[in-house]
């Protein structure tokens, strides 16, 4: 393989004969009914992450085909590989522990296989920040396209939306509220059709910022599943394929300090998923760029919230998008972002938005930085002596009477030790305990989305609806309450979580961006000395990744990656 081959004699198959190479190759395509003039046209590879267990990429072979047909059109020859996809809701222990395997089999696929740009189709949330960390890595022209939210579904005239309504019903049934049969009308109707959540959780929050990065068709993020505005975002996508090909537009080109300052100012203004944060973190890593939570915390401090969708807001993506989606808040925060940033239209941030007007007076979904939805803080960074490396607190989704709070301890070991005994009356939780979930770091269960423990049913039912929880895991961008994430260093590998015990105080300050243990450095000490790791897995990827994966703070990638 040479670096200046193009197209079809890219990344030669190692016979010891480059020109046997290409002559075999040929025949091979030949077989497809390809011909010479096919194979002189600019490579496009387009990967696939369709997979029947993955309802939110239900529609995307559709979205493939419009694709192909932007490919075509430009004059390039659209080549479909498939990956693994990653869904929320069908892996286990969590799609988390794969982000790293996927990011790594697409990093290869790109590199193994001849092509001069690639397309990117992912959606749920684990895919999209997989493939932008390969893409980085990978650095060969990329452009990302999104499988789009689903539409909202209806219940006694009321709108429901995946997840984050998942979540309110099933609080509501857990608290007997509504009973079986209600909850199995809602199942119903909580996901109408395929495609993405259509709450500001992870995926969305990842297609606004993957947008913000200038790595995808200017308003592609928001534009809903299986609708025309969605194949249009397609084939339009196809087409800007074979343009950055021809330009050899990059992605370390596109990822620079600017971009990403850009993106974490757009995820503070939705109110966005807390595991954008560490996406973030991995992507620039992988583009060579500093990027800290010190950048978040310096951003969220002067950035107001202003997007209403839930599970911050009230609304859902289908009204982000009718009010202008991306490009109306980027508009909405130009003074606030860096706009010599490149876009994949070739374009500057700046001389984009010089066409695209500010959010109008006819909608209330965004709002502007002179009027906006909410205070600035939508995400608070919290150190303190149980997360002395940093853990988040995503504070527009919070209670904030409990942002100053002091209350003894309630220690769950595991996500499945927390399942088998939160609601056991015996354990006399009240209101002001604080939840402690520990063992779900990275390094310990790949960082499940556990972190956001479900309130006590007795306490559910006399009417609790929000407690402190504190955590080394992650938790759904569809889930709200006042839960303290991502605690860093995890408690498997003897982080300060690991020493904390049934009834100790521990005081959340959010002003003051602390989360502390109330106990003496003597005791503390003593308990450290006699600590014991828990056992990490044997074999295969999951051995690999718990020996490697590195700390929430720098991004859970893998460290030699």
């Amino acid at each position: 393989m040479t670096n200046t081959a193009k197209g079809i004699d890219r990344n030669l198959t190692s016979y010891g004969d480059p020109e046997f190479s290409k002559y075999i190759r040929r025949a091979f395509l030949g077989a497809a009914g390809y011909d010479a003039e096919d194979v002189n046209r600019p490579i496009i590879g387009i990967a696939s992450t369709v997979s029947d267990y993955n309802p939110c990429h239900g529609q995307m072979p559709d979205l493939i085909e419009a694709v192909k047909r932007g490919v075509l059109e430009a004059g390039g020859l659209p080549f479909v590989f498939p990956t693994c996809s990653l869904h929320e809701i069908f892996f286990s222990p969590t799609t988390m522990l794969f982000r790293n395997l996927l990011a790594m089999e697409t990093e290869e696929m790109i590199m193994a296989q001849p092509m001069d740009a690639v397309v990117l189709m992912g959606g749920c949330d684990k895919t999209v920040p997989a493939q932008l960390m390969a893409a980085a890595s990978a650095n060969i022209p990329a452009i990302q396209v999104v499988s789009g939210a689903m539409r909202t579904g209806s219940y006694k005239g009321t709108r429901l939306g995946a997840c984050t309504d998942c979540r309110g019903y099933w609080a509501q049934y857990r608290a007997g509220e509504i009973g079986e049969n209600e909850i199995a009308q809602v199942t119903q109707s909580l996901c109408s059709t395929p495609g993405s959540c259509m709450v500001m959780g992870t995926a969305s929050t990842m297609a606004s910022i993957v947008e913000t990065l200038g790595l995808l068709a200017p308003g592609g993020a928001t534009p809903l599943s299986g609708t025309g505005d969605r194949m249009r975002i397609g084939v339009q996508s196809g087409r800007l394929a074979v343009e950055i090909a021809q330009s050899n537009h990059t992605p370390h080109h596109m990822l620079t300090r600017g971009s990403f300052l850009n993106a974490i100012t757009v995820l503070t203004a939705l109110g966005g998923s807390t595991n954008a944060i560490v996406h973030l973190l991995a992507i620039a890593r992988r583009a060579g760029t500093q990027l800290t939570l010190d950048d978040l915390h310096d951003v969220a401090q002067r950035i107001p919230f202003l997007v209403d969708c839930k599970p911050s807001g009230t609304g859902y993506m289908e009204d982000f998008h009718n009010a202008g989606g991306v490009p109306t808040l980027l508009k909405a925060l130009e003074s606030e972002l860096d706009l010599s940033v490149p876009m994949v239209t070739g374009q500057t941030l700046g001389e984009y938005l010089k066409n695209i007007q500010p959010p109008q007076a006819w909608q209330t979904t965004i709002r502007t930085l002179d009027a906006p939805l909410g205070p600035t803080g939508a995400l608070a960074i919290i150190r303190g002596n149980l997360a002395p490396d940093g853990a988040i607190l995503k504070t527009a989704a919070a209670s904030s009477d409990l942002f100053a709070h002091t209350g003894p301890a309630i220690v769950f070991e595991s996500p499945e030790d927390a399942a088998s005994r939160i609601d056991d009356p015996s354990l006399h939780i009240t209101p002001s305990h604080v939840l402690v979930l520990r063992n779900s770091g990275p390094v310990a269960n790949g960082m499940p989305e556990a972190g956001s423990l479900p309130i006590p049913k007795y306490l559910a039912q006399q009417g609790v609806k929000d407690m402190v929880r504190i955590s080394d895991a992650r938790m759904s961008g569809t889930s709200y309450g006042t839960v303290v994430l991502h605690c860093s260093p995890e408690a498997a590998i003897g982080g300060p979580l690991a020493f904390v015990q049934d009834g100790d105080l521990i005081k959340l300050d959010v002003s003051a961006q602390r989360l502390d243990l109330l106990i003496d450095e003597t005791e503390r000490q003593s308990r450290e000395a006699t600590f014991t790791p828990p056992p990490r897995p044997k074999r295969g990827w999951r051995k690999l990744y718990a020996d490697h994966v590195l700390p929430a703070h720098l991004g859970a990638d893998l460290d030699f990656l």
